[in-house]
């Protein structure tokens, strides 16, 4: 979990003074002092202040510049956090609950890096809906380390890619062709434009580039 520097919680404390107690601007702040601890908190309010824009009525252009200024997170932690709350709001909402997070330890809730993952987990065409479960389950359940369960699932991609090798094969193959026709089509207008070479050589590349799509209709 990601621990804020001593700098930015006075930072924060001292914003904390002039503002609402009531108000989502301070409780975004106080999330941000306990984020050790816990980060849903803080991914739900700053979600919040992210679709509704109001970072903008505070006196910021954008989320990123808000976070860094007003509560010391830089930009990749931030949408970290952002994609992470959003994923477990849509797929996972039972971990959202106050029943899951008042008696559940705030030692073993997984980290936002955690669900990031298993937010890209989900998103891997190579896993299927068993690599998911078990990887939930080794996250949420077992809550081990990040970094373990990416070694783990480097290993698991590896097997699924092993057992499909027609498939991984074909997908390379779509690759080389479209790599191969977006450089022909480059090639036939630049033939176009110079008229260096001869009609017959643009008729060929013409039907070799229609050739080249029906390979992936």
């Amino acid at each position: 979990m990601l621990e804020l520097k001593s700098k930015s919680l006075k930072n924060i404390e001292q914003k904390m003074e002039d503002m609402d107690e009531n108000s989502l601007r301070y409780h975004v702040l106080e999330s941000a002092k306990s984020f050790k601890t816990s980060w849903v908190s803080l991914g739900r309010a700053l979600y919040t202040v992210y679709k509704d824009k109001l970072y903008k009525n505070w006196g910021f252009n954008t989320i990123e510049g808000y976070s860094l200024k007003e509560i010391g997170i830089k930009k990749p932690t931030v949408m970290k956090l952002l994609r992470s709350y959003y994923f477990l709001e849509k797929e996972e909402p039972q971990y959202l609950t106050d029943e899951y997070t008042k008696t559940t330890d705030a030692a073993v809730v997984p980290s936002y890096e955690s669900i990031d993952l298993l937010r890209k987990v989900k998103d891997n065409k190579v896993l299927d809906e068993k690599d998911y479960a078990d990887i939930k389950k080794s996250i949420f359940e077992k809550g081990r380390d990040v970094q373990a369960v990416k070694k783990d699932l480097t290993t698991l991609i590896k097997q699924r890619k092993d057992i499909n090798p027609e498939e991984e094969h074909e997908k390379q193959r779509i690759i080389t062709v479209k790599r191969f026709l977006s450089t022909l089509k480059s090639m036939k207008k630049e033939i176009e434009i110079t008229k260096l070479l001869p009609p017959a050589l643009l008729k060929e590349t013409e039907s070799l580039i229609k050739k080249l799509e029906e390979e992936l209709i």
